[in-house]
């Protein structure tokens, strides 16, 4: 199986920044595409940003010009550079990760959540 693990969440005031880290681990073949998503109170979970193996990205339109998402497929780790927060990016965030482990099959793996809140 593959374990997400996530880290850097928090409180920031608008206009601030975070980052995100995810590090995948467990009994990996392959990871395909890489991403976080987000879900605010009573919301759906959303895509915010995507990368597959290739570095091929893709972003959320509300996102787009703030976020910044690397991959690093040796370590099997994925970031999410946060600038110019508001307080409408204020969620949860998960990690992602379409991959493969011995003697299963494909599939999505999702990480525990990091709370981001953007406040004053």
């Amino acid at each position: 199986q593959v374990q997400l693990v996530e880290s850097g969440g928090g409180l920031v005031q608008p206009g601030g920044s975070l980052r995100l880290s995810c590090a995948a681990s467990g009994t990996i073949v392959s990871i395909y595409t890489m991403g976080w998503y987000r879900q605010g109170p009573g919301r759906q979970r959303l895509l915010v940003a995507s990368i597959d193996a290739d570095g091929n990205i893709n972003y959320a339109d509300s996102v787009l010009g703030r976020f910044t998402i690397s991959r690093d497929n040796a370590k099997h780790t994925v970031n999410l550079q946060m600038n110019s927060l508001k307080p409408e990016d204020t969620a949860v965030y998960y990690c992602n990760a379409d991959a493969r482990a011995i003697a299963s099959r494909r599939k999505d793996y999702w990480g525990q959540g990091t709370q981001v809140t953007v406040s004053s």
